[in-house]
């Protein structure tokens, strides 16, 4: 299911964990918090807070475990290859957390693979987090392209892909391949979304007034 928009930064997570969590949950994400600041022992072995990154949803719950994870990247800051690890291995749920992570970690495009992996599935929350300002900032014009189709396709509402407007504005092709799957859409019987005609207005180039 898709996740309601929310702060998706490390303040905004204290904020909301500040009335979700009750007296064990709320000790348990401070250790947990203290070894993610910690230093790694063994620089051959995944650091052991990464232990704690997967214990989240037992330890807090479904309702709070995305920002206690949003909490623990945003203090122990892996690098690429410890976020991908993180990706690679976790659930659903852990990787929704590390995709919502990628603005404040990583400056660079070299996490658009796990973003690309992302948009691959058809779990609409993982595809919502993908479509956040990491995507806005390094997707690549046909990759972003396909990843608001996906968007239309899955049901995940376009308000979760970040900067659609500038993107979007003024691109031919774009508007183009939602003309296609309205017309795909129709021929088969079927409803066209309405965020679909809602991204095809922002496909509209500039007029003499407005520029």
């Amino acid at each position: 299911m898709n996740r309601p928009a929310a702060d998706p930064t490390a303040e905004g997570a204290r904020a909301r964990l500040a009335t979700a969590l009750d007296d064990t949950a709320r000790g348990w994400l401070e250790r947990a918090i203290e070894q993610a600041g910690e230093a790694p022992a063994d620089g051959t072995r995944p650091p052991a807070w990464e232990l704690r990154f997967a214990e989240a949803g037992r330890r807090c719950g479904p309702a709070a475990c995305d920002d206690a994870r949003l909490l623990l990247l945003a203090t122990a800051h892996p690098d690429s290859e410890g976020l991908t690890r993180l990706y690679r291995r976790g659930s659903a749920a852990e990787r929704r957390a590390v995709l919502t992570a990628l603005p404040a970690l990583v400056p660079g495009p070299e996490a658009v693979p796990l973003v690309e992996d992302a948009l691959r599935t058809n779990d609409t929350s993982i595809v919502a987090a993908a479509v956040g300002p990491y995507a806005a900032r390094h997707l690549d014009t046909h990759n972003w392209r396909h990843a608001v189709l996906k968007c239309l396709f899955t049901g995940v509402p376009v308000a979760a892909v970040a900067d659609l407007a500038r993107r979007a504005h003024g691109d031919t092709e774009l508007a183009r391949m939602l003309g296609d799957y309205a017309e795909e859409r129709l021929a088969a019987g079927r409803t066209v979304p309405a965020d679909l005609h809602h991204v095809l207005a922002m496909t509209a180039p500039a007029t003499s007034e407005e520029s």
